[in-house]
């Protein structure tokens, strides 16, 4: 049973979706993440939604990234053995 059911998913609402995001240069995330999850240290190449540009975001090991990604890059990320996605 789930008692939110009623309420509105919000981008400040917790996740109800997550899933293993394959970085790609040219494909856009979907559906679109509240926030990304590394669990190793690197470099996350990213675009945000509202972004005209790519931004190379340095990450830790279990870091939680608050930002609503349309593209996570294989080109520029490195490091990574796995980013979730939650939407």
């Amino acid at each position: 049973m789930d008692k939110f059911e009623a309420h509105n998913d919000t981008a400040f609402s917790p996740a109800r979706h997550c899933f293993l995001i394959q970085p790609h240069d040219t494909q856009p995330l979907s559906p679109l993440p509240k926030a990304l999850r590394v669990d190793g240290d690197g470099v996350v190449m990213l675009r945000a939604v509202d972004s005209d540009a790519d931004v190379a975001h340095p990450v830790k090991a279990g870091e939680i990234v608050p930002v609503r990604a349309a593209y996570i890059r294989a080109t520029g990320t490195t490091g990574q053995t796995s980013i979730m996605g939650y939407a």
